[in-house]
């Protein structure tokens, strides 16, 4: 008999219980009294008939499957150990009952157990950990049952036998017999559990002593599984709860329950509606991962318990460092959806507390295992309204180059490559959003078509275009935008032999430009002479991309040759470091984030899947920092990432979705934030400037977004309460990058310059850390109030007396009361037919 068991990584399993399920699996035909299915915090562990051969879809990405032969007759029962997740112990028709060493699915299962156990008695039925004492092995069968202290394999330690219960007539209630754990009276120990059932309707019991929350689940041949009005559609196989430190806490989970059937398993989850956020009622301490005593101790008749876990260490102090430790072996966390990236390997540190009384060492412990969640994590984009569209956009070029970004904009104007001949492109001003022209659409006459584009920041009116003929054309709209087709450029840059991959201004200094080619060069220009000051050695094979870092200093590269180099253009025209890049060969990006210590490379790996690695300046040679994984598609990623928020957004050519990321100079380093989806493929994304944010509506980014026929303003806003108050502490200062701090021949000379910042909060605002701290009000009731059931005669109650309440009070006068014309007792007979009549529906 095999067992296979899946992994489920930490904070990606679904909360909706039809998201998240494990497909195209075939359940064991098990008879017996065991679970057939049992989880830790990691692993999940089930009987099947054969091995697995696919997943679904759905699934595919989120669970990673293996099998582990491991008896020569049927599993009949198996359990995790508690402090353990990959102590996995199991027991067999064949008489034997052994423990497993369990490793990542992603590797090699051992070959044999770490323990054998033979009880001799017969088929084993049950086995179960005892939930304080490391080592204590409860293992039944049909007439006996016996307590094993596995580090002493000569003997069990007790033992008991009993004669099985009659067989009760087919037409009467059975009994049937578990083998489980509770507490009682605060001192752990072995019980039987009874439950009463009728005849082939056995119930699994999973019971939370934190909450008092018992679920149970029938077994086959019938489908209704009840969770709060929850009906699955197969029958049951199996069921087991989840361990509550994988619990879902900001969504208010309480219990998490495997569903095991013919062909799938189903995650079920409890959760109270309440808002999303932690509530510490909901959780109050919870046993930590540590045995409280010995089997030995135990037996000696010593009642320990298991404490909660310690509060997490205190966290590092500001970051100041050269070379950050590498990410652990711990696998990457699986992606949410078929379009998304996964988050990087490696275990969470715990956020800073904040100041005050806090959450118990128990649910401290537990925000610990889920990871710090990032303030963006509830960002919500939205297309603004169509009047600020650009629309009836036509013949837009659909094949610009990978490297290029497709179109580009500043605050004032868009530009956007056209595919009609001459290499011509739109200009097009924000400020004058609606329908174009059908007829006449003023250009750019670019004379070759483009390879890429881009605004000088210091001035929006010069755009710099390089073309396929290995020249940069720098181009001056006027002012208030083109009224006629411009056909000489003001500026010719040549020097490059082959084709030009791309351009890029510097950050701080005015008039110096960058550009990569196919002959493997990397140029700088002076466009205040027009001549080319820099040429940059060093790659062996095509530039995929290039970009400065914050402060203008050092220029990084990735390469297809598979490194990714770092310049310092002043000092030498060598590399002054490289390192292993992406693996794949399909193109890449790369940004610097984190204040300039780090850099971001979206590329592929050699199967050709997305992946995004984070590199430390001054530890290229090491690899790496973090690497994600993400979806299998031929457009790149292409990262745009804000300073002031730290936030990540990316998208590819063709794609629907824009995933966003707040990257942090520590481990995990990426935090998942909301993602946005269009309804149609965009073929570019760029970003405004900050300026243009609607910070009364917490508006902290807003994009472009170029469809076949239109460009669209899309705004990314972080839902907040308080919204009369500045959120200063989602919008810093800003960095003024649109004016330069220094020129080219100052730059070019050794001197480095620095962004002035501005405040982006409204004279008629006040922050919100300077809001009156409101008195905390008790909005919920106690979790007892949502998690009971109302009694039958509870209902019947509130329906009576809502039924009375419609009628009225009997005392009150009738209608007829105030007519006029009428003696009193001619209505006498009347009102008490109407009294009878109440009386009666009320009765009724």
């Amino acid at each position: 008999s095999c067992l296979t068991f899946v992994s489920k990584q930490p904070h990606t399993i679904d909360i909706i219980s039809y998201l998240g399920w494990i497909c195209n699996i075939r359940a064991g035909n098990v008879q017996s009294l065991g679970n057939h299915i049992k989880a830790s915090s990691e692993l999940v562990a089930f009987n099947i008939d054969q091995a697995v051969t696919s997943v679904s879809p759905a699934a595919d990405g989120k669970w990673t499957i293996s099998q582990l032969p491991c008896h020569g007759d049927l599993v009949t029962d198996l359990d995790f150990s508690p402090f353990d997740d990959a102590l996995l112990a199991t027991c067999s028709a064949d008489e034997t009952v052994k423990l497993w060493r369990l490793c990542s699915p992603e590797k090699e299962q051992p070959g044999g157990p770490e323990l054998n156990l033979s009880p001799g008695l017969g088929r084993l039925e049950l086995v179960l950990f005892h939930p304080t004492s490391s080592g204590l092995l409860a293992v039944g069968a049909a007439q006996s049952a016996l307590l094993w202290d596995t580090s002493r394999q000569d003997a069990p330690l007790a033992g008991t036998s009993t004669p099985p219960p009659p067989a009760p007539p087919p037409t009467h209630a059975t009994h049937v017999y578990t083998l489980t754990h509770t507490y009682m009276d605060s001192k752990p120990s072995f019980v039987v559990f009874l439950l009463v059932s009728f005849p082939h309707r056995t119930l699994i019991p999973m019971f939370d002593a934190d909450t008092g929350l018992l679920v149970s689940v029938p077994m086959f041949p019938f489908k209704l599984s009840k969770q709060f009005h929850f009906l699955a559609t197969t029958p049951t196989r199996g069921a087991c709860a989840v361990p509550k430190m994988a619990m879902d806490t900001l969504s208010c989970e309480v219990m998490r329950v495997f569903q095991l059937t013919d062909s799938c398993i189903m995650p079920i989850s409890y959760q109270v509606p309440r808002k999303v956020e932690f509530h510490a009622d909901l959780y109050p301490d919870t046993a930590g991962r540590t045995p409280a005593q010995s089997a030995q101790e135990w037996w000696k008749g010593e009642n320990a318990q298991v404490h909660p876990p310690p509060p997490p260490p205190p966290p590092p102090p500001p970051h100041t460092h050269t070379h950050p430790a590498p990410l652990s072996a711990a696998p990457s966390r699986s992606p949410s959806s078929s379009s998304g990236l996964s988050t990087g390997p490696g275990p969470r540190p715990s956020p800073t507390p904040a100041p005050g009384p806090g959450p118990s060492q128990s649910v401290k412990a537990i925000q610990n295992l889920m990871g710090p969640n990032s303030k963006f994590r509830h960002i919500q984009g939205s297309v603004r309204h169509r009047d600020a569209h650009i629309t009836n956009l036509k013949a837009l070029n659909l094949t610009t180059p990978g490297e290029s970004d497709g179109f580009c904009t500043n605050a004032q104007r868009v530009a956007v490559p056209l595919s009609t001949p001459g290499g011509q492109i739109a200009v097009l001003e924000l400020s004058k959003p609606g329908k174009l022209s059908d007829t006449f659409l003023p250009t750019v006459q670019n004379t070759v078509n483009v390879a890429d584009l881009c605004w000088d920041p210091f001035n929006p009116r010069r755009l710099a275009v390089a073309g396929e003929d290995a020249k940069i054309r720098v181009w001056t709209v006027p002012e208030g935008g083109l009224t006629e087709t411009l056909t000489e450029p003001d500026l010719l840059l040549q020097g490059h032999t082959e084709k030009i991959y791309s351009i890029r201004f510097h950050p701080l200094a005015s008039g110096l430009l960058v550009s990569s080619s196919y002959d493997l060069t990397v140029r700088l220009w002076d466009l205040g002479t027009g001549q080319e000051v820099k040429v940059l050695s060093g790659h062996q094979d095509q530039i995929f991309g290039l970009g400065w870092s914050p402060d203008g200093k050092l220029l990084a590269t990735v390469c297809k040759d598979g490194k990714v180099r770092v310049y310092d253009p002043r000092k030498s025209t060598a590399p002054v470091e490289e390192g292993p890049g992406p693996g794949g060969h399909r193109g890449a990006r790369v940004v610097w984030v984190c204040k300039g210590e780090y850099f971001l490379v979206s590329g592929f790996d050699s199967n050709s899947q997305r992946e995004l690695s984070l590199y430390s300046v001054g530890a290229l040679a090491s690899g790496p920092l973090a690497t994600t994984e993400g979806d299998v598609s031929p457009s790149t990623l292409i990262p745009f990432y804000d300073p002031d928020t730290s936030l990540l957004f990316l998208t590819g050519k063709g794609d629907t979705r824009v995933c966003i990321y707040e990257i942090v100079p520590e481990q995990p380093y990426f935090l998942e934030c909301s993602s946005f989806s269009s309804q149609e493929p965009h073929k570019g994304l760029t970003f405004l400037p900050k300026t243009v944010c609607d910070v009364r509506e917490v508006e902290v980014a807003r994009g472009l977004i170029l469809t076949k026929t239109t460009i669209e303003p899309v705004a990314f806003k972080v839902p907040r309460v308080k919204k009369e108050y500045f959120q200063d502490d989602l919008f810093p200062e800003t960095a003024v990058w649109w004016e330069s701090s220094l020129s080219s021949s100052d730059w070019l000379a050794g001197s480095n310059g620095k962004h002035r910042t501005i405040k982006l909060r409204p004279s008629d605002m006040a922050p919100v850390s300077e809001a009156p701290k409101e008195v905390p009000v008790k909005k919920y009731m106690p979790s007892s109030y949502y998690l009971e059931e109302k009694t039958d005669e509870q209902k019947k109650d509130e329906l009576l007396s809502a039924m009375v309440a419609k009628l009225g009070n009997m005392d009150d006068p009738l209608p007829q009361d105030g007519f006029e014309g009428v003696d009193e007792d001619e209505w006498v007979s009347g009102r008490d037919e109407a009294y009878s009549f109440e009386s009666l529906f009320i009765f009724v």
